[in-house]
């Protein structure tokens, strides 16, 4: 099952957009555009999904309902997102589910549903509020997408929401994680825990997946030779060798891996990890430009047999060069005053134009979203 459509009303940086969405899917704009916050709205229906999440700790891990709330919202107070669930390769509908949020005007300022809809093949089969939530307007603290009791009719869609996987990894969490003490964030969005996330798989598949890795690294990493996961005094640790003069003299711990080598695994181990939805935030950091070419090919690749959806932002011209990208797969941000407009690239005349005259998808897409007075940077 695939995300076909997302609808967002007064989300961060959208006043309001309404957009397809393919089986892979790239978001292009400039910095502060809203990428990671469009993203951030399938972590959001995630988050409310999961065990021991819900509405609450989704809204309150993002501030509240006023950092969520468009700036550009003006008198319309609610903040509102709606997806359509499709199979894989199909354009028929098969779920919609809608939510409306807003923060009580007094008191504790909660946040609570103006309304949660689930459509089943069209047919309206939650409808909210009802009867006993106006009873009793607590029960809108809650979504019946959070609770077991209340969503088997449409459990299909939580099931599918909560196993959504975002791995934005920093490679210096792993470097040195006794430099970062705080609290850990909620899905661990930016690898601290990454290690222990490879330890929790059973070991044959842990094995194989490491071995498609160690693969990939083979080619893409000069003078790399093994790769292995270890534990040593019940803590786990990645470990690879290269080619040395002096027999095991070339061998590394994860705090010695380039963080382009980081950077890779973690995306390689993310590409195998399930067959949920995936957000991906600029793969193509610390690496170098011709592993970023392949990209696009290699997501193909390893999606295709899970039907898997992925959705990746990237400002990278080799990512976007690959003309096997076709325009309805990119989504073009645009910001202005009013809040961040999404577009697909096919619906562009201009840049249609231009790949029928012969352009790749970047050539066409990226100037689009420099700075307009980016020469002037050069005076600073």
């Amino acid at each position: 099952m695939i995300i076909s459509r997302i609808k967002l009303k007064n989300w961060k940086n959208f006043k309001e957009i309404d957009v397809p969405l393919r089986n892979r899917t790239f978001m292009v704009g400039p910095n502060a555009s809203g990428k990671s916050n469009l993203l951030d709205a399938f972590r959001f229906l995630r988050d409310i999904a999961k065990p021991g999440g819900g509405l609450q700790n989704a809204v309150l891990d993002r501030g509240g309902v006023s950092k969520i709330r468009c700036l550009a919202a003006r008198t319309h107070p609610d903040v509102e997102v709606e997806i359509h669930l499709s199979e894989f390769d199909s354009e028929e509908i098969l779920w919609r589910y809608a939510i409306g949020i807003k923060q009580e005007p007094r008191g504790s300022r909660l946040p609570f549903l103006t309304y949660e809809k689930v459509w089943k093949d069209e047919k309206l089969i939650l409808n909210r509020p009802d009867k006993e939530d106006t009873k009793d307007k607590e029960r809108l603290t809650q979504t019946h997408l959070e609770q077991i009791n209340a969503n088997k009719p449409f459990r299909e869609i939580t099931r599918f929401l909560e196993s959504t996987i975002y791995l934005h990894l920093l490679p210096q969490l792993l470097k040195h994680p006794q430099s970062f003490t705080g609290p850990d964030l909620p899905g661990d969005p930016f690898g601290k825990g990454f290690l222990e996330r490879i330890s929790k798989v059973n070991q044959t598949t842990r094995t194989a997946w490491l071995r498609k890795i160690e693969t990939a690294l083979k080619i893409a990493v000069p003078q790399f030779k093994k790769f292995d996961f270890i534990e040593e005094n019940g803590h786990p640790h990645l470990e690879a060798v290269y080619e040395h003069w002096r027999p095991n003299g070339g061998k590394q711990k994860e705090d010695q891996f380039s963080d382009g080598t980081l950077r890779l695994i973690g995306l390689l181990w993310s590409l195998q990890d399930g067959d949920g939805l995936l957000l991906l935030e600029e793969p193509e950091l610390s690496l170098n430009s011709a592993i970023v070419s392949k990209m696009p090919a290699l997501i193909y690749k390893l999606q295709k047999p899970k039907k898997r959806q992925v959705f990746i932002s990237t400002h990278s011209l080799d990512l976007l060069s690959d003309k096997g990208i076709s325009l309805d797969e990119i989504l073009v941000l645009s910001p202005s005053a009013e809040g961040t407009t999404v577009l697909t690239a096919s619906s562009i005349p201009e840049i249609r134009a231009m790949l029928d005259g012969g352009m790749s998808p970047a050539q066409a897409i990226l100037p689009r979203t420099k700075p307009k007075s980016i020469n002037q940077l050069t005076l600073f």
